[in-house]
């Protein structure tokens, strides 16, 4: 049922929590509960949107292209066939050769 909890040990359960916390208690700690599992979902919710925003911002400043692709335009900008290279090479020359530009 629970996380491998059956029904037998979940009324247990609940024996426990009325004998160690009241009845009167215990519907104040579910409605804490649900307060701050809600608390948690929004924050996680607002961090996703964040994510995504940042997301969106990258997309739109490579111009709709994958970081491939804008990898290619970059090196073909500073002169460079990216036929057949390794990404990480080709960023540190394309890097290389567009700080080197900067500074003429």
């Amino acid at each position: 049922m629970f996380g491998g909890l059956g029904p037998l040990e979940i009324i247990v359960l609940l024996v426990i929590f009325f004998v160690l916390f009241g009845a009167d208690r215990l519907p104040k700690m579910a409605n804490a509960l649900g307060r701050s599992k809600g608390e948690f979902q929004k924050g996680l919710d607002e961090s996703t949107k964040a994510m995504k925003l940042e997301q969106t911002i990258q997309d739109m400043d490579a111009g709709g292209r994958t970081p491939s692709q804008a990898l290619a335009a970059r090196a073909k900008e500073v002169g460079i066939d990216a036929t057949d290279m390794d990404p990480t090479e080709l960023e540190k020359k394309v890097t290389a050769l567009e700080k080197l530009a900067a500074e003429e």
